[in-house]
């Protein structure tokens, strides 16, 4: 297995790319140690107090949302299939408009540290926060299993560790490290490390991207014709439907990921909590004017990386290393830079995994805490020190979750499997949260029906897709229960949760409390109560 290895990256050095990854994480574990001294309420546990500027939290955004997926997984569908794994990035980028334009400063204006504040201003709120802490535990989970999935396919490249036992125990450990960010840090220390991790992920990306244009003369047109004439695809590596409209896919796939992933931006939990984290609405409208740059960067350098890889790497290596797809940018660097800058690359990625995840557990382990606990089960009279440490607890259990459902996603794609997480986040909670800010007649009825009938049917249509039986890259090979056509539940359950918040308003009671509303709308445009 070893002499395997050693064919697929024959200069790959584990000792380099280990004591590379263990400096990264020993730096921020101190960043996060220093700025967890103020952590003293629940407003400096969940939203750093507030105290971030629009720029720190635009930057650490774009570290939240610059996933395994952007800098892995997109690399490898554009290496494997060109033109269509570029849509990916696309998608990503294009998300933030919804954001800029309808979501954060209303949201900022509304709520105090969750998605379940804003959801619940004007409705019943046990059944509403329930709901909302259900969403966002199911969405966290699956974005979870994508960053963990690709720790293994990481480790299995860079580390020469290649059993499961092996690959299970170092994803193990980033879960480990993953939640000692999260208890000792929280919000604060959590969005220090995105901002590190960040600022390094797109110099990383940029020194990669100058490396490759000086081996092609600062000619983008002789990279891609070397990709294109060292890849199967040959010119079609070029042209859409590398992936999508063919090998059983249709066009309508490509359709419905395009809609999971322009709208599911908007209503990715950890995203939204991020919002809090600066002091005003100005402010939150300013994270996501630096997301966006900061983001636009570094999908142009994606572009290039990704067409690298298939010019210098190729198809075959690609596939035959094990981490598959997601190996394509370390492969990249091995030839690019050699061992030493695949140390770099593979540090920068573990931290984007690292980093990702811990925003995933403080969000999940907030809206338990907060939505749960404190508002439904103590009735919104629980002490700040019982919150906090039930947010702990909570952030141990998530972690232990997220390393077992990392060992058994191993080998999946990963850009796939966060376009599944944006499709669940689209389906269960846009559609309430549109309606909640913006429509009158809402009520708690709508609120229920559109978050449980999105989750539900968004998780259902998933189980009896081509990506869980009956496909050749299926979970479950051998066996067929498919009815479901598409590899994404967007183009459908997207709709039908809107259609449920929809009726579910005309045919609930109570109707909505009209004063409520107007309290509500006054907040969320001026901030006045914020």
């Amino acid at each position: 297995m070893t002499a395997l290895a050693a064919e697929a990256a024959p200069a790959s050095n584990p000792l380099v790319n280990t004591v590379v990854f263990a400096l990264f994480v020993a730096i921020t574990l101190y960043v996060v140690y220093r700025a967890s001294s103020r952590n003293s309420s629940t407003a400096d546990y969940y939203a750093a107090g507030s105290a971030f500027t629009g720029r720190q939290n635009g930057i650490a955004l774009s570290g939240d949302f610059l996933s395994a997926a952007s800098f892995l997984g997109i690399a490898g569908a554009i290496a494997m299939h060109g033109y269509d794994g570029f849509l990916y990035s696309i998608g990503f980028l294009v998300a933030w408009l919804v954001d800029l334009l309808l979501i954060a400063e209303l949201l900022r204006n509304t709520g105090r540290f969750t998605m379940g504040d804003v959801l619940s201003f004007r409705m019943k709120q046990r059944p509403v926060r329930a709901a909302a802490a259900t969403s966002t535990l199911v969405i966290s989970f699956f974005y979870m299993l994508a960053q963990m999935a690709g720790a293994g396919g990481l480790v299995a490249l860079l580390l020469n560790v290649h059993s499961k036992l092996g690959q299970a125990l170092v994803i193990g450990v980033v879960g480990l490290v993953m939640v000692l960010y999260v208890l000792v840090g929280g919000m604060k220390g959590t969005t220090w490390v995105q901002i590190i991790k960040a600022t390094i992920l797109l110099l990383c990306g940029a020194l990669l991207t100058v490396f490759l244009f000086g081996k092609f003369g600062f000619s983008f047109s002789n990279l891609l014709s070397s990709a294109a004439e060292n890849s199967p695809l040959g010119d079609k590596l070029l042209e859409p439907g590398g992936s999508y409209g063919k090998n059983g896919t249709t066009k309508l796939d490509f359709v419905s990921l395009a809609l999971a992933l322009v709208l599911g931006a908007a209503a990715l939990p950890h995203v939204l909590m991020r919002f809090y984290t600066v002091p005003n609405s100005r402010e939150a409208r300013r994270s996501v004017v630096w997301a966006t740059a900061c983001m636009f960067l570094f999908y142009l350098c994606t572009l290039v990386i990704g067409f690298g890889a298939a010019a210098l790497v190729g198809a075959d290596e690609i596939k035959a290393a094990p981490g598959g797809e997601n190996s394509a940018a370390p492969l990249l660097a091995l030839h690019v830079g050699g061992t030493l800058l695949l140390g770099i690359i593979a540090a920068v990625a573990f931290a984007t995994i690292l980093a990702v995840v811990a925003g995933l557990t403080i969000t999940a382990s907030a809206s338990f805490a907060h939505d749960v606990y404190a508002n439904i089960f103590k009735q919104g009279k629980a002490e700040p020190a019982d919150e906090v440490r039930v947010a702990r607890l909570t952030a141990i259990v998530v972690g232990a979750l997220a390393i077992v459902g990392g060992v058994l996603a191993n080998g999946q794609n990963i850009a796939f499997l966060v376009a599944l997480a944006f499709a669940v986040a689209a389906s269960a909670n846009l559609s309430t949260l549109l309606y909640s800010l913006f429509w009158k007649r809402f009520n708690t009825t709508g609120t229920l029906w559109g978050i449980y009938g999105g989750l539900a049917a968004s998780l259902i249509l998933v189980l009896f897709s081509p990506v869980v039986s009956g496909a050749p890259d299926a979970i479950f090979k051998s066996i067929d229960f498919a009815w479901f056509p598409l590899k994404n539940p967007g183009l459908v359950s997207i709709p039908f949760s809107f259609l449920c918040g929809f009726v579910g308003t005309l045919v609930g009671r109570p109707k909505a409390d009209a004063d409520k509303h107007a309290e509500m709308e006054v907040r969320s445009l001026t901030g006045i109560g914020s």
